[in-house]
């Protein structure tokens, strides 16, 4: 690996030769354009302006475009000159613990090489202290022209040194997270982290680029005059009415394709269209969820009160209709009542007349 920079850690009083190396590579695969008539390459060429020619590399410098348009060449003899002590230094400025870093600032990985035998001792004792204090080292350090930030921290053998954008330069997350309010319950909760657990983990070192070995078997085909590839259907999943319908269907496929038996089966509802010429509003699975319980519970709260109508109503008529048969064996004992004293009335007086 080449060095793309030398320099040294300034470690306090102890200065750590070294030499910067790139950690990292792409292994993306990169296009030429070419002239669609011909197949004709297509190069940038460098011009001056001023002579209108073509100039060659060891001709081409570095300057600065003042506002006025006015060029202000800076050589790298002036850049050596910088007043910074980071531009041929890598500063260790303080010690944090990892997770004091976010992530968002994390930016290209070097490796630390140790620039030969006299850097050794130091070199070791820095990368020993760094993994006994289970802290990273912030650092400060100038590359292609511009003061960075740097993380250091162990990889095995080797200290490594991540670059890392300066705090100001990280977008706040405003406007990013839905405005909308949605309430998550336990048991939606329950089968995210059931899923979570049916995928499991994975080691990263069997992961690779799906994509680019497409594009190599597509640019193969194409070199050797074959058939291309046909690209696989895209799976079509029908639209899930609620998110707990989409939670247990995911987490029944996750085991499926591990070979497990699902623990139940999930039923999944699917929207039914409308005939209604004008597209009804999207709405978010949280306010669908919430609507249809809202509309259930309405239509609970009315069959109810449908029931207890009912009920009253066949109370009220049954105590009507007992009122009135009471009311009239009432009546027919008091007309009863009445016949039977009006005929002992009769039998009386008859006897009286005969007696007298």
């Amino acid at each position: 690996m080449r060095s793309i920079w030398n320099g040294a850690i300034s470690f306090g009083l102890v200065s750590i030769p070294i030499k910067l190396v790139n950690a990292t590579e792409s292994h993306s695969i990169s296009f030429r354009q070419i002239h669609l008539e011909d197949g004709g390459r297509v190069r940038y060429r460098k011009v001056c302006e001023l002579e209108d020619r073509e100039i060659s590399g060891a001709e081409i410098g570095k300057g600065y475009e003042d506002a006025d348009g006015t060029i202000i060449p800076i050589t790298d003899e002036d850049l050596a000159h910088l007043p910074l002590p980071t531009a041929k230094t890598i500063e260790i400025v303080a010690f944090v613990p990892t997770d004091r870093i976010d992530p968002l600032q994390m930016d290209a990985a070097y490796y630390l090489a140790a620039g030969g035998a006299p850097a050794a001792k130091p070199y070791t004792l820095l990368r020993e202290a760094l993994k006994r204090s289970n802290k990273v080292a912030i650092a400060k350090f100038a590359l292609r022209g511009r003061e960075r930030l740097g993380m250091l921290r162990v990889v095995g053998d080797a200290i490594t040194m991540h670059g890392l954008l300066w705090p100001d330069e990280v977008r706040a997350p405003e406007g990013v997270a839905p405005d909308t309010r949605v309430t998550v319950n336990e048991k939606e909760l329950d089968l995210a982290d059931a899923l979570m657990d049916t995928l499991g983990e994975v080691d990263l070192e069997d992961l690779h680029d799906e994509y680019r070995e497409a594009l190599e078997e597509v640019i193969a085909a194409k070199a050797a005059g074959e058939t291309m590839p046909e690209a696989p259907e895209p799976a079509r999943g029908g639209k899930v009415l609620d998110l707990m319908a989409a939670l247990e269907k995911s987490v029944r496929e996750a085991q499926e394709s591990r070979g497990e038996e699902p623990a139940e089966e999930a039923e999944v509802r699917h929207l039914r269209q409308r005939k209604t010429a004008r597209a009804a509003p999207k709405e978010t699975t949280g306010k669908k969820s919430t609507a249809a319980k809202s509309t259930a519970k309405k239509t609970t709260a009315r069959k109810s009160t449908a029931a207890k109508k009912t009920t009253a109503q066949k109370t009220t008529a049954q105590k009507s209709a007992a009122e009135k048969s009471t009311a009239k064996k009432t009546a027919a004992k008091k007309t009863t009542a009445k016949k039977t004293t009006a005929k002992k009335t009769a039998k009386k007086t008859a006897s009286r007349k005969r007696t007298a």
